[in-house]
């Protein structure tokens, strides 16, 4: 079937359409550890096995974002604690942006730019009186450069409640007072002004007791009765959400849209902590991922479909604490840690991802070699070639006077370039994706370059 030629912006928001109404489903993608694959590796197994449509980092490390290009997932992206101050000033604002952002977007979906993380968990009061500030600073600097899809966000952890009030009542949720109108009402009017979401990281996982396990990790329970409406809660995420919800609801701002930056269970305890293993993370994280998938909401909040981040993709041994190590949904060689229901059947890529599925060798081949597929533009096998070369593959052979030079197209060099990428790095599946554009064969392509340019003797 002929395929009709889709403008670059088209593609572009077409792939940001399809994924991000998918799925409401994202990660963490931490990178505290010296064991975990290669950005391009990670970013081609969320695209291709999984149905992960969103990732948050917690900095703007180039190789992920030059990773994530073309994938149709989205990137919330963060400024550092320590660069909030600085961005107050709009020159300071616009050059954080034009070094972290601009140069890859919209190559590369970037959905939020989180100011900070937790900053109210810091107890420096610089940070808490400049925050608001930065944050209107960087929503200035975006229409400067006309940028209008990237919105900007500050994630808060539940130490934003008061804690008299967060507990059997999750209607009688407030903020902690002398928190509440002078630092939380105007970041929840930037968010209503400018339509960003309200970013909370509600954890269960901080609040649990050995009696309340079960009510944490969405297993069959008695529930908890909130005392002032009658409405009983099976789960304490349910809780926690409703508890933020009311204390928005109090200071008027229960239109703002509310996004969990954070939640997640750790696989794996210290000593003292057995309430931490494989079992009740995989009933936490798999319970989580479906009941927001299905929109179900909250009994305050019924139907409503949350934006939700798990923490975290692998598990990142260079953290302090073992429990800290082990939060991963995956380990470092994409093997699950357990099952929630997020990776998809086959080696292509999920329902929901707009990729083209990359095509396996066929069964009983001992080797392998990876090719662009026929359809691909010289355009794209350009920016195929100029991304292998620039992440320390050997591309001397197809320079001028080297052995591959010819023949002299950019189809051949970028044939030898995604090959030798794909041998490089362990020849995976998803070390031939390249946006879709790449394809395993087990027929040598070279024999086709020697029936061409045969070897004179």
């Amino acid at each position: 079937m002929a395929t009709a030629f889709l403008p670059p912006l088209f593609t572009f928001l077409f792939l940001f359409i399809t994924t991000e109404s998918a799925n409401p489903i994202g990660v963490n993608y931490g990178t505290v550890a010296d064991n975990l694959p290669p950005p391009s590796q990670v970013a081609a197994f969320l695209a291709t096995r999984t149905t992960i449509t969103r990732v948050k980092i917690f900095d703007c490390n180039p190789d992920i974002l030059r990773a994530f290009a073309g994938t149709g997932i989205s990137l919330t992206v963060s400024l550092l604690n320590s660069d909030i101050v600085p961005v107050t000033k709009l020159p300071a604002a616009l050059s954080w942006l034009s070094t972290y952002v601009i140069p890859y977007y919209p190559g590369t979906i970037i959905r939020y730019i989180s100011v900070g993380n937790e900053v109210l968990n810091t107890g420096d009061r610089v940070l808490v009186a400049n925050l608001v500030r930065a944050m209107w600073t960087l929503h200035e600097a975006l229409g400067v450069l006309n940028v209008s899809t990237i919105k900007v966000i500050s994630p808060h952890s539940l130490g934003i409640l008061s804690a008299s009030t967060s507990g059997r009542s999750p209607s009688l949720g407030r903020f902690r007072r002398g928190y509440d109108r002078a630092f939380l009402g105007p970041v929840l009017d930037f968010c209503r002004r400018t339509g960003a979401p309200f970013v909370v990281n509600p954890y269960p996982y901080f609040g649990f007791t050995r009696k309340t396990l079960d009510y944490a990790i969405f297993k069959p329970n008695d529930g908890v009765l909130d005392v002032a409406t009658g409405l009983v809660y099976r789960n304490m995420f349910d809780a926690q959400m409703d508890a933020v919800y009311s204390a928005m609801r109090r200071l008027g701002y229960e239109d703002v849209e509310i996004v969990v930056g954070e939640t997640g269970w750790s696989s794996m305890g210290d000593k003292g902590q057995p309430d931490l293993n494989v079992e009740n993370a995989e009933s936490f994280n798999g319970n989580l991922i479906r009941r927001v998938s299905l929109g179900v909401g909250t009994p305050l909040m019924p139907n409503r479909t949350f934006e939700t981040y798990v923490f975290s993709l692998f598990n990142e041994d260079l953290k302090p604490s073992i429990a800290e190590r082990n939060f991963g949904l995956f380990r470092p060689d994409f093997s699950p840690v357990y099952d929630v229901g997020v990776l998809t059947t086959g080696q292509g890529p999920s329902a929901s991802t707009p990729s083209t599925p990359i095509t396996p060798a066929p069964a009983g081949s001992d080797k392998t070699w990876c090719i662009p597929k026929l359809d691909v533009s010289d355009a794209t096998l350009q920016a195929n070639l100029d991304y292998v070369c620039s992440t320390g593959v050997d591309c001397k052979p197809i320079q001028d006077g080297g052995s591959c030079y010819l023949p002299d197209t950019i189809r051949s060099h970028a044939s030898f370039a995604m090959n030798a990428y794909y041998q490089t790095n362990g020849r995976h599946d998803f070390d031939c994706y390249f946006s879709g554009t790449g394809v395993i064969t087990s027929t040598d392509p070279s024999m086709k370059v020697l029936s061409i340019f045969p070897i004179m003797i």
